[in-house]
């Protein structure tokens, strides 16, 4: 009986994950960027003098970058869920899904930008600047071409 209730729920999850709503799955893409957006302001705010530099938490917020950066977004970005067809519920422009191409080169620019900023987080203020600079400018060259500006 076990078994037979383990295969079930093994032939479940696959057919529950295919059956995430477009809001489901937007809202998932959201909160990836969230994350990310969590290590970054950290990093953002010691670059700018915001907050005391500590190089054990760059360090750490850096590899914390580098481990989303392996996680496949390819699901988050399902057909039907741009600000076009959730309009108030994401700010992914529909242009995405018409240049993947471009979204995959910008990706790419940010895993460099991380996998260097790694290198050279806990290195020191001087360091990390820089870094931090490169990161944000891959950042925001996917917003400007990717992201609304408001809902």
């Amino acid at each position: 009986m076990r078994k037979i209730l383990l295969s079930l729920l093994v032939l479940a999850v696959p057919a529950a994950a295919a059956a995430q709503s477009a809001e489901d799955i937007a809202g998932a893409r959201i909160g990836y960027y969230r994350l990310l957006g969590h290590e970054m302001s950290l990093l953002a705010a010691m670059a700018k003098g915001d907050v005391e530099y500590n190089a054990e938490k760059a360090a750490a917020a850096a590899k914390d970058l580098q481990t989303l950066t392996q996680y496949s977004v390819s699901d988050l970005f399902a057909p039907g869920t741009s600000n076009a067809e959730l309009p108030g519920k994401t700010r992914a422009l529909p242009v995405i899904w018409e240049d993947m191409a471009g979204l995959g080169d910008k990706g790419a620019a940010y895993v460099s930008a991380v996998e260097e900023l790694n290198g050279v987080a806990g290195n020191g203020l001087d360091a990390l600047r820089p870094a931090v600079g490169k990161l944000g400018g891959t950042c925001k060259s996917c917003h400007d071409d990717f992201r609304a500006k408001d809902f």
